[in-house]
């Protein structure tokens, strides 16, 4: 797994507020934006996203999981 590639996916689906939302911004299948997530979580151990049929919602560990991702994607760029 590329661990960088897979924390873009993850910020794309959080900042499109849906994984179907981020797979339609990434122009990526929604099965490989959620594989990739579902990856993401099994390497870390931990659930990132709560995900029901009518929203998306960040964990404890996915709110700072995404704020360091965040930083650290803008110090590659």
């Amino acid at each position: 797994m590329d661990r960088l590639d897979a924390m873009s996916v993850l910020l794309a689906v959080v900042e499109a507020g849906s994984l179907s939302a981020g797979a339609r911004h990434l122009r990526a299948p929604l099965a490989t934006v959620s594989r990739k997530v579902a990856e993401l979580e099994q390497h870390l151990g931990t659930r990132l996203l709560v995900r029901t049929s009518r929203r998306l919602a960040l964990t404890d560990a996915g709110r700072s999981f995404v704020a360091a991702s965040r930083r650290l994607l803008g110090q590659l760029e």
